[in-house]
Order: C-alpha cells, then sequence, then structure tokens
C-alpha cells in the first residue's frame, strides 16, 4: 500500500455545526440600557456642564459689586477676596488644586509661570494673592474684561509706542506693594512643552524684591493620571474658541491641576535679564516635565550667582583682526 502525504490539518475533518447561526455576544451589561457602559455617551455630561455654568455666572454676579466696593477701600481685601473668588470658581467647575511649594513672603514678587490655558488664571489667582500681566486683547472680551479689571490686571500691547508707559505702570504697581504674574512665554502652549521665555518681558524685573519660577500643569483627568492626548483639553492655544473649549472641559470630572511653587530669588542674583529669562526658563520646565510624568516632584533650588569673573590674559590680535570676538556684549537692559 503507498502511503500518501498531506498535511495534518487535512486528517482532520471539520466537525458538523449544530446551530444554524453562530453564536453573538452582545457588548453590554444585563439590565437593558441604563447599564451599557461601554457605548459610547455623547450626551454624557451635558447637565453637569449646565450646572456648572450657571454656577459659575452666579458667583461672577454676586462677586463683581462685592470687588468694585472693596477696590475704593485702602488695604488688602480687595487681594484677598480676588484669590477667594479664583478658588471658588476652580471648585465651581470641578478643579482640584495640589500646591507644593510655599509663595514667597516678600512684597513685591515677579512671578514666572508657564502658560498653556486660561484655565492658569483661575488656579495662579487662587494661589496668589498677586495682579496678572495680560494682553491688551483681554481688556476687549465681553465679561472677562470686568473681571480682569476687578482683578487690577494690567494690560500690555507690546507696541513700540507704549511699552515706556506699561513698563512704569508696572513699576508703580510693584513699588506700591503688589506681586505680579507673568507669562514670559508671550502666548499659550499646548501644554506638553514650556516655550522659551523671552527676556524683553522681564525689564521690570529689578523693581521685584524677589523673583519665583512656577510650574502649573494639569495632571488628572476622570481621576486618573492625564497622558499626552488629554492635553488639548486642558490648553487653549491656536484659534480655539474659549466657550467651546470651557463647554468640554466642564463636562468632564476628576480634573486637578498641581501648582510647583519653586524657590524665590533675588533678581540682582543673575547678571541681566537674558541670564534671568534662561535660568527662570530652565527651571519651570524641568518642575513641569517631572509633574507631565506623574513623578514626585520637588520645589528646584534658585539658581546660584553669577562668580565674579577674573580679568582674562587675551592673546595677542592677529593683524587684520578687530581685537576680540563680541562675546562679552551685552544688551541694554530697559
Amino acid at each position: 500500500m503507498e502511503a500518501v502525504a498531506r498535511a495534518p490539518i487535512d486528517a482532520l475533518p471539520p466537525r458538523r455545526l449544530r446551530r444554524k447561526s453562530p453564536m453573538r455576544f452582545r457588548n453590554r451589561l444585563p439590565g437593558g440600557r441604563l447599564f451599557e457602559v461601554f457605548e459610547e455617551r455623547p450626551l454624557g455630561g451635558r447637565l453637569r456642564a449646565v450646572r456648572r455654568i450657571l454656577l459659575v455666572l452666579l458667583w461672577t454676579l454676586v462677586a463683581v459689586p462685592v470687588q468694585a466696593l472693596l477696590i475704593l477701600l485702602p488695604g488688602r481685601p480687595k487681594v484677598a477676596f480676588a484669590r477667594i473668588y479664583h478658588r471658588v470658581l476652580c471648585a465651581l467647575i470641578g478643579l482640584r488644586l495640589q500646591v507644593v511649594g510655599t509663595p514667597s513672603p516678600a512684597r513685591p514678587v515677579l512671578f514666572l509661570p508657564n502658560h498653556s490655558s486660561w484655565l492658569d488664571i483661575l488656579v495662579l489667582g487662587a494661589v496668589l494673592e498677586a495682579c496678572f500681566v495680560a494682553k491688551g486683547e483681554v481688556a476687549t472680551w465681553p465679561l472677562v474684561s470686568w473681571v480682569a479689571r476687578l482683578g487690577r490686571t494690567v494690560f500690555v500691547t507690546r507696541s513700540r509706542g507704549t511699552t515706556g508707559r506699561e513698563a512704569e505702570e508696572m513699576r508703580r504697581r510693584m513699588a506700591a506693594g503688589d506681586s505680579l504674574i507673568l507669562f514670559a512665554e508671550g502666548t499659550s502652549s499646548d501644554g506638553t512643552r514650556v516655550l522659551p521665555f523671552r527676556s524683553s518681558f522681564l525689564g521690570v524685573a529689578d523693581a521685584a524684591c524677589q523673583v519665583q519660577p512656577v510650574s502649573v500643569v494639569y495632571d488628572r483627568l476622570g481621576g486618573l493620571p492625564a497622558c499626552r492626548r488629554d492635553r488639548p483639553l486642558f490648553a487653549w492655544y491656536g484659534d480655539m474658541d474659549i466657550g467651546s473649549h470651557f463647554w468640554r472641559l466642564a463636562r468632564r470630572s476628576g480634573t486637578r491641576a498641581t501648582v510647583l511653587l519653586h524657590q524665590p530669588f533675588a533678581p540682582e542674583t543673575l547678571p541681566n535679564r537674558k541670564a534671568l529669562a534662561a535660568a527662570s526658563w530652565r527651571i519651570v520646565s524641568e518642575g513641569a516635565a517631572a509633574l507631565r510624568q506623574n513623578r514626585p516632584a520637588a520645589p528646584l533650588p534658585a539658581p546660584l550667582p553669577a562668580p565674579l569673573a577674573a580679568p582674562l590674559a587675551h592673546p595677542r590680535p592677529q593683524p587684520g583682526s578687530l581685537g576680540g570676538n563680541g562675546a562679552g556684549r551685552d544688551e541694554t537692559v530697559a
């Protein structure tokens, strides 16, 4: 008898199915549509968002006349109430706050945080007793401009004709004892990085007693650590509309922002505003990177004073050279 080679799969004939139709499993739990937790919920969180928006508007209508009255009175009650206003707003929209570090007790202080969203105003306003420095466009926004003016915000337009007047206003505020919150990036980012700090914004740093870098990261969503794909829910940049952005955020729960207050230092610690911008950016970006990676973060130390450079013995210039490389040239500090 001749052996025939065949594949092992061919030696096992298929069994005859007893069922006329294949089995189908439903993607749901028993109990009807009320317990369908695996399907998309396009209407989920709408009642929560409507409730939060109404509470925010109601609290703002109550707080505006109170703050308008406190501005006319001397002392610091207007500063303390502005902090209470922002803290209540964070609670109403379901945003929990975690603060690591301590704000500088000196007055005035120039706080230098990173900037990724309009939420930074609420978060930093709830943690720090200071006034914001905002772009001039904010003064034209409905409702937001009223709240900003009652918070004694300093508006800047960054135009050549008004730069000197705006710098004098910032110096006058700090001379009166008001601390300022300045977003040295100049614009908001996507929340995945910290943009370089612009040294031109730090021309008034010498009017402050201390400078304190601050890292702000939104690290919780739904009670779980936020990842890279969740950053656009918090970040507000480009041509995003603030109304739709707030609506999407108000529908979510379990959100949290962490504020990392680094060690303050005197502005004269560093030789010029370029060095101040670079050192502050490094501290803020390192702290924000640690928070984004959900690692335990601690306030970073202040930059060390610049050592006094000893006079160097320069080589004799060669014929036809200018006698130097121009590396020691420094720009004029406003």
